[in-house]
């Protein structure tokens, strides 16, 4: 850990730091399934979805810096190259053989289902560990993966 005057205390800082890490390889996984879903979808809905999956790597994207960003203000180092996402990230591996959008849609939304549980566990992980900060920037992110996820599933939804 590198010194900071952030005044929380550095095993908590260090704990913090690696529970962020975790997250970080699992949203920088995350951002690329939506790509690959975005280039590989095909079908006769594929420009809606094909930009709906662009929305959703987008905002994956920018939640990658925020918990990046965390990780180093706590004084950890953000573990973000490939390697490091490969060895870290929980999710499960995305099918590289699928083609429609609703093998994308089910591979997607499963994963990004996924990566919210373990979000909402850590909002009080970090909380316990006296961080509400970091648990604040995990609850934005919850909100923002259930809006994700609810898009997603919409596809495949029918009235009742």
């Amino acid at each position: 850990m590198f010194a900071t005057r952030n005044d929380i205390p550095e095993p908590q800082r260090r704990s913090v730091s690696a529970i962020l890490n975790e997250r970080l390889a699992d949203v920088l996984d995350l951002a690329m399934q939506a790509k690959q879903a975005h280039w590989n979808v095909k079908g006769p809905n594929f420009i809606a979805l094909h930009e709906l999956f662009d929305q959703v790597y987008a905002e994956l994207l920018a939640a990658t810096d925020d918990i990046a960003e965390r990780v180093v203000a706590l004084g950890g180092v953000a573990e973000g190259t490939v390697a490091a996402v490969a060895k870290q990230s929980h999710l499960p591996t995305y099918p590289l053989n699928i083609a429609t959008g609703a093998e994308h849609i089910d591979a997607l939304a499963t994963s990004l289902a996924a990566f919210g549980k373990a979000v909402r566990r850590d909002i009080d992980r970090t909380a316990e560990l006296g961080d509400a900060d970091t648990a604040d920037l995990f609850t934005g992110l919850s909100r923002a993966l259930d809006k994700q996820l609810w898009f997603l599933e919409a596809h495949r939804q029918s009235p009742a």
